[in-house]
């Protein structure tokens, strides 16, 4: 006998406010890798900026995101 699923609503009440926190916790983020940069070796310091290029590059996808969810919403 197949078992019968009941797909879960689409809510997207709150994508906005997630997204937004995750834009700020990445910047928080970036910040303290910057600080952490100015006292690592350069194999180090060299890594940390890779990575904090990566999320300047998230933080734009993550408000591109932002913006279509607040026109999905309006």
């Amino acid at each position: 006998m197949t078992e019968q699923y009941k797909a879960n609503p689409d809510d997207r009440s709150d994508n906005v406010e997630k997204l937004q926190e995750m834009v700020q916790n990445t910047i928080d983020n970036f910040n303290e890798a910057k600080e952490t940069a100015e006292v690592s070796n350069e194999k180090d310091r060299a890594a940390i900026e890779a990575k904090n290029q990566r999320r300047l590059e998230s933080i734009d996808s993550l408000k591109s995101e932002i913006k279509d969810e607040s026109e999905y919403d309006a």
